[in-house]
């Protein structure tokens, strides 16, 4: 069976950007969109001894949110492939399943309630840092949902296993027809600094061929994918920050994370949460092995 691109929507303005942004990227991979909405008052409903046939006003509330969700998808790609889904479970652990058959989940930035002051909703965080497959998370300014910029940013890390990051930035970028920008942040150690500050200093030029070894490595790996035009970019200073500020001019920022050793979930470090936290555009959180 083809894997759906699987979305979660509450009704909130950023979930339903969310869903215009899946919409697109369900086009663009050519496969079906699964709209999800879950809630525990679902489950909670079915165990009340109601002698009524009518629905209950959460029901009608529940049914009526999805159906604008998948007005908007329809209307954002005519013809797409929608399905809607109400789920009796909590929205994170629902998402989480999903994630086991799915392409990818897409997830807003904020939710609805008290929580939606935060930068980033605590289910668009745990989806992030616990889904087994791709997940992305819509922020920015909703002009950047068509997809404008005509680049994909990805992020290479110091550690040399990035290479479902890689292929998944590889084929968003030749789903869009543009380029990928990969990018990668050094800062010298303690040790390096009074010698940092001298002209044209060892430490600049050893990181610049380390970053160049490391592009080497990790680009070498994607024959496939040689049709997309990837420029290379090494930028003295933190990650994050570096991630952010590349954010601005892109369409999609792809990161990965990596799972850790003896628990469930990943690895989402500082880099991460900072780009999922401030990032100008959607993130991709990727799982690695």
């Amino acid at each position: 069976m083809e894997q759906p691109l699987v979305v979660g929507c509450d009704g909130s303005d950023s979930s339903l950007e969310a869903v215009e942004w899946a919409a697109g990227a369900a086009a663009r991979y050519d496969c079906p969109l699964r709209i999800v909405y879950a809630s525990r008052w679902e489950r909670y409903e079915g165990h009340l001894l109601d002698l009524s046939t009518e629905p209950s006003a959460e029901r009608l509330m529940e049914e009526q949110v999805i159906g604008v969700a998948a007005e908007r998808a329809n209307r954002r790609v005519p013809g797409l492939k929608v399905t809607t889904h109400l789920l009796p479970d909590d929205p994170t652990v629902a998402l989480l399943e999903e994630a086991h058959h799915a392409k990818a989940v897409v997830v807003g930035h904020r939710g609805r309630g008290r929580l939606a002051s935060l930068l980033l909703g605590s289910v668009g965080l745990v989806v992030a840092a616990r889904a087994r497959c791709p997940v992305v998370v819509v922020r920015g300014r909703p002009n950047r949902v068509p997809g404008v910029m005509r680049k994909v940013v990805l992020g290479i890390g110091a550690g040399r296993r990035e290479a479902a990051a890689v292929a998944f930035a590889l084929r968003e970028a030749a789903a869009r027809r543009c380029e990928v920008e990969a990018v990668h942040a050094w800062r010298c150690g303690i040790g390096e600094m009074s010698e940092h500050q001298a002209p044209h200093s060892e430490c600049r030029a050893e990181h610049e061929r380390q970053a160049e070894l490391l592009f080497e490595e990790v680009l070498a790996e994607q024959p496939a994918e040689r049709q997309v035009t990837v420029k290379r970019r090494t930028v003295e200073g933190p990650a994050g920050g570096t991630l952010v500020a590349a954010s601005e001019s892109a369409d999609l920022l792809v990161v990965g994370a990596r799972r850790r050793q003896g628990r469930a979930g990943l690895q989402l470090g500082p880099v991460n949460h900072t780009v999922l936290h401030h990032a100008q555009c959607p993130v991709a959180v990727v799982p690695e092995s």
